[in-house]
């Protein structure tokens, strides 16, 4: 007699409605034909990787991440290169890789029909190692972006206990008081191997996909399956310097390239300084001083260098089977 697959759940308790979603589980693993999944529930100082690990030790079949951004993140930074799927349970305020993927969100018995009877994608991770300011190295793996400058600095200044109540609401004041700070960014960085090079920036962002929150579209070539990441420099000079971005990424970005005739108006605008693309698969930067990075959405300190490179096919997920 054939043994049945078998699935984990990797939860995190505070995002996620126990009772139903068991519930729900044990529905679709029946209908699919699967075995009892085994429940992992995460913790404050252990929040994903642990859970993987030991679903791994399990030998199950398929990894469900049920949690924010930081759940996902932690238990496909296990699973890297693992060969087991990872499917998507989104219950954040972000859920930022289940957007550039088109998932649907909000909609557990969708989600987990996929987990159970949908298809195997391989994707790419960005993996990370950060020099921090006290001289130790840590390496991580990231799924959507690694951040330095304001969006780092924003996460910094944002308010936990607001965020759990209004949501992505709770980063407006955040911005605010992270755009008064006049302090640049001076990196020396080398993309591919390709020479040293500096620059003075406001925010510097290394993408593996292009999709945030409200559909913000801030790179727009960026893909999850392409074996390199993109990277925006944003160095605005003032208020006319925020207000080509803001163009760039909401106008065009955000309208222009979501259809034909956007598109050839956009080959009649200019490029701008304030905002710069790059594309590679490894990068070194090295700072004057340390300063504040986050991964998808989580800040890991301050850093005063990086390494950083393209893990291509090493993440496998669960997407909708096709029609």
């Amino acid at each position: 007699m054939t043994t049945p697959p078998r699935a984990a759940l990797v939860y995190n308790p505070v995002k996620v409605d126990l009772d139903a979603l068991r519930e729900a589980v044990s529905a679709e693993e029946a209908t699919a034909g699967w075995g009892e999944t085994l429940w992992l529930e995460t913790t404050e100082d252990d929040p994903g990787p642990g859970q993987a690990k030991k679903a791994l030790a399990e030998k199950v079949d398929l990894v469900i991440a049920a949690g924010g951004d930081g759940t996902v993140r932690s238990v496909a930074e296990v699973l890297r290169g693992s060969g087991v799927p990872l499917a998507l349970l989104p219950s954040g305020t972000g859920n930022l890789l289940a957007r550039n993927l088109e998932l649907t969100l909000d909609d557990p018995a969708n989600s987990l029909e996929t987990a159970f009877r949908g298809a195997d994608r391989p994707i790419d991770l960005g993996v990370i190692r950060i020099r921090h300011e006290d001289d130790s190295v840590s390496e991580h793996a990231y799924l959507v972006m690694a951040g330095l400058g304001l969006d780092a600095k924003m996460l910094a200044a944002t308010d936990d206990e607001l965020k759990a109540k209004v949501g992505w609401l709770a980063y407006v004041k955040a911005i605010v008081q992270v755009l008064r700070d006049k302090n640049q960014l001076r990196i020396r960085y080398n993309l591919d191997g390709k020479g040293n090079r500096s620059v003075r920036a406001h925010t510097i962002m290394i993408g593996n996909c292009g999709s945030l929150p409200a559909n913000i579209l801030l790179l727009p070539d960026a893909a999850v399956d392409d074996g390199e990441f993109d990277i925006v420099v944003l160095r605005p000079e003032g208020f006319i310097g925020w207000v080509q971005i803001m163009v760039k990424v909401f106008w065009e970005n955000g309208v222009l390239r979501r259809n034909t005739v956007g598109r050839k108006l956009m080959g009649l605008t200019k490029e701008v300084r304030a905002l710069n693309y790059l594309k590679g698969s490894s990068l070194t930067l090295r700072l004057q001083r340390p300063e504040e990075i986050e991964l998808d959405g989580d800040g890991f300190g301050k850093a005063v260098a990086l390494k950083t490179w393209v893990d291509a096919g090493s993440l496998i997920v669960r997407v909708p089977a096709e029609a």
